[in-house]
């Protein structure tokens, strides 16, 4: 068994399934629905959060009990000698300032990462934590290096429909109804902190090459790898993995030489943005 745990939390969309596989330990996020408290894939699949929203019902999201991110710390130290922990991104939850405080008298044992990062950006923040810590590096270097590369990501996110946006305050009802006539698709976009505005598209297909159009930017004026050979490019989306096969296949003939892996978004994310949502991002690879 390894020196160095790592740990993160459904917000990256590992499933525990994955999280067995891997040897890392994901926190499941809970929800409250109708007053119920569920936990994303422990007792709420993706099929039974999409069916309770159709359903109208009233959803909200939470941070996981204090007790219980100690109480699994100390079960990990009890076999570990310290542990990497990757919540999603401060700006956009205060998971990850909780998180740091509870560390404190953890005496360095525990190394909170504060990567600004949320759903397959940060999965792969906690794929790049395995193979550091495969390959010896301690917490402390592991968090040093994720957060070193913190920026080096991008996301871009095309909204189906507007009924969610506006239930959670982003818009107001007037802009949504209006948006709604015009059918537009909002493209979304999260570069570290937090979730904002990019474009207005008027069908999927415009919205598509918005988004295909605004990763190439980035990926050549960014990053400065135009092809994206030193990046991961990942799709992602809401209920429609069909959609999100085909708009795969998009992104893949504009980035010759890609396999871009598709996953679903976190059901922190998806509880604002609703179905029929999809998504292309990035991440720098580490150097060898």
């Amino acid at each position: 068994m390894g020196k160095t745990a790592i740990v993160t939390d459904s917000n990256s969309g590992i499933t525990q399934a994955e999280a067995k596989e891997l040897g890392i330990t994901v926190i499941a996020m809970p929800f409250y629905i109708q007053g119920t408290t569920y936990h994303e894939d422990i007792n709420l699949t993706q099929e039974q959060f999409y069916e309770k929203l159709a359903e109208g019902g009233d959803i909200s999201t939470s941070m996981p009990a204090v007790g219980d991110v100690t109480d699994l710390w100390d079960r990990l130290l009890s076999q570990y000698d310290e542990i990497v922990h990757i919540p999603m991104s401060s700006g956009l939850s205060s998971s990850c300032e909780t998180a740091y405080m509870l560390a404190q008298p953890y005496d360095g044992r525990v190394q909170v990462v504060n990567n600004q990062r949320i759903s397959v950006t940060q999965r792969r923040s906690v794929m790049d934590a395995v193979t550091l810590a495969e390959k010896g590096k301690n917490a402390a270097e592991i968090r040093e290096l994720l957060e070193r590369e913190k920026f080096e990501s991008s996301i871009y996110i095309m909204v189906d429909t507007l009924k969610y946006l506006k239930k959670g305050g982003r818009i107001t009802p007037t802009a949504a109804a209006l948006g709604t006539l015009l059918r537009i698709k909002p493209v979304l976009q999260i570069q570290g902190e937090k979730l904002d505005a990019f474009a207005k598209a008027r069908t999927v297909k415009q919205a598509k090459s918005i988004m295909i159009k605004a990763m190439q930017s980035d990926c050549k004026n960014r990053f400065g790898d135009a092809g994206g050979s030193n990046l991961y490019i990942d799709i992602a989306y809401t209920k429609d993995r069909e959609e999100a096969l085909l708009f795969k296949q998009e992104v893949e003939e504009a980035f010759p030489g890609q396999n871009c892996i598709v996953n679903p978004l976190s059901l922190s994310v998806s509880c604002h943005i609703g179905p029929g949502a999809l998504a292309v991002a990035c991440s720098h690879k580490f150097a060898e």
